[in-house]
């Protein structure tokens, strides 16, 4: 069977890097072409040096992306970037997988409150699938423009969907406490992600306006048919990549461990990325993987769920996911190239 043909879009950032080292061990696909505006002309490899032997394919820029023969197109473009080759390029005969937050919420008037960035191509949101299989997985077959979900609202989502769908929650009392690795503000150093700043540190950042805030906000609300209120506060760890999630919510009924326990049973027990753990998770255990791994209790001291998730922020949470999207809108096996063991220690 003749291979699937596919671009990547922005290849000097993390999410480039792990796209590349997921897809050249995909056995459905090829990397036919892989754009840098910054690089172009050089190597893959001499941008990340890790693949050199391995995958030494040469960088053009958009201008020079061949139309004629690919399949899809992932666009590991920052924020504000890939809106405008959408805009061009939604016609186009392959499908767009995007993984930045430019159509990953409701309308241009939310992403201008949240972002802060004029969005130029207000029509898109209505031809975009958010693409979170666990939720939305017919739809992303059936779909053209897939927005890949944000790394902290992949693992914050997938910790509250059971609970929101069945309605125990009190949709209005969501707290959602992520760390994250350092990889997660990408590969452009900033003050506060110098080593200096960030070994032997920990702080929170965001309060109150990340944008991956209205981002759950709006998904679990979609799921469940209803409004929700969600506070999320991000911090950054010492560490270079992984999220942990911890949502605190508050039951609209009588609950018990158990019978939790079988709620999230029952949502994934067909799904090839989610474990339930019966022992708490922690980032080693995902590292390098497409799995979130969850863990749900109750607390009846003080009358609250307590869930939480793992993932790997640059593979579940960015490349890995997007993979699984691609798979699923090519009919390929949705786990195709994704048998990843976690790298542990």
């Amino acid at each position: 069977m003749s291979k699937y043909n596919v671009a990547i879009v922005g290849a000097t950032g993390y999410t480039g890097s792990e796209l590349v080292r997921i897809l050249i061990n995909h056995p459905d696909v090829n990397i036919t072409a892989i754009t840098s505006e910054s690089r172009k002309g050089e190597l893959f490899s001499d941008v990340h040096p890790q693949f050199k032997d391995i995958f030494d394919l040469t960088l053009i820029g958009i201008d020079d992306l061949e139309e004629e023969g690919l399949d899809l197109v992932f666009l590991a473009l920052p924020h504000g970037v890939s809106m405008d080759f959408v805009k061009d390029n939604h016609h186009k005969s392959f499908k767009i997988v995007d993984l930045s937050g430019d159509f990953r919420l409701s309308s241009k008037a939310v992403y201008e409150a949240w972002y802060q960035k004029d969005h130029h191509f207000e029509q898109g949101f209505d031809q975009t699938v958010f693409g979170l299989p666990e939720l939305y997985r017919k739809r992303i077959r059936e779909g053209r423009l897939v927005a890949n979900p944000g790394c902290f609202p992949t693992s914050a989502i997938l910790a509250l969907a059971p609970l929101m769908k069945e309605g125990i929650i009190d949709k209005n009392q969501i707290t959602v406490d992520s760390k994250t690795g350092v990889t997660g503000a990408g590969i452009k150093s900033k003050p506060n992600t110098h080593f200096p700043m960030v070994n032997d540190n920990f702080s929170a950042y965001g309060v109150k306006s990340h944008r991956h805030t209205i981002e759950i906000q709006e998904i679990v609300g979609k799921y469940a048919n209803s409004e929700a209120t969600v506070l999320f506060t991000p911090h950054l760890l010492p560490v270079d990549r992984g999220i942990l999630s911890t949502t605190y919510t508050k039951p609209t009924r009588e609950i018990s461990t158990p019978e939790l326990e079988k709620i999230f049973r029952e949502y994934y027990e067909n799904e090839p990325y989610v474990r339930l753990r019966s022992d708490l998770p922690n980032l080693k255990q995902v590292r390098g993987t497409n799995y979130c791994d969850i863990f749900t209790t109750y607390d009846d001291r003080t009358n609250t769920i307590i869930t939480i998730s793992v993932i790997d922020n640059l593979v579940k949470g960015a490349a890995g996911q997007a993979v699984q999207n691609m798979n699923i809108m090519l009919g390929l096996d949705e786990t195709s190239g994704l048998h990843i063991s976690p790298l542990q220690p």
